[in-house]
């Protein structure tokens, strides 16, 4: 690969906001290759522009209920705006975020978000009760959020139990 400078090692980019940066190659794996700044500092050119945590069957899940959560609360009462319903979004979406920043660290590190992410679940099955003695929600929804969150739940366990 030869570079505007006709070097092999070094390429010359320009990111979405016209900066251009040189990057030195250093290596690769199965995720792209990794490449060196003109700063120092490593970064990824990933092939396919895809993390990790996002192959994990357990997140998918996780974004599958965040999409449930979401179509659920619109029809909850305008005045549970700034009340029930932030918060069901807010633990819905903290399962997937806790998943996804545990993912980029050390196995105690993911087993610490993991752990988080197992609190949301619960807090989602206390807000889906809540919403249900409201009536904001009827039974069947009830069900089929407490079976997403059970799901989740074993999901969850299951890998903190592989982290060990």
């Amino acid at each position: 690969m030869s570079s505007v400078f006709g070097d092999r090692e070094n390429k010359v980019r320009s990111n979405e906001f016209g900066v251009r940066r040189q990057r030195k190659e250093v290596g690769s794996n199965e995720f792209g290759e990794i490449k060196k700044s003109e700063f120092g500092t490593e970064e990824w050119e990933m092939d396919e522009q895809k993390f990790d945590f996002e192959n994990l069957r357990v997140y998918q899940k996780a974004l599958e209920y965040v999409d449930f959560v979401y179509e659920i609360t619109n029809d909850f009462p305008k005045t549970e705006v700034f009340s029930l319903t932030d918060q069901f979004k807010r633990a819905s979406t903290s399962i997937c975020l806790n998943i996804a920043e545990g993912s980029g660290g050390s196995k105690g590190e993911f087993n610490q978000f993991l752990k988080i992410a197992r609190r949301s679940i619960r807090e989602c099955v206390a807000i889906t009760d809540i919403s249900c003695r409201q009536k904001f929600i009827g039974d069947k929804v009830r069900q089929q959020s407490r079976i997403f969150c059970s799901d989740l739940s074993k999901m969850v366990n299951g890998l903190i139990k592989s982290l060990k």
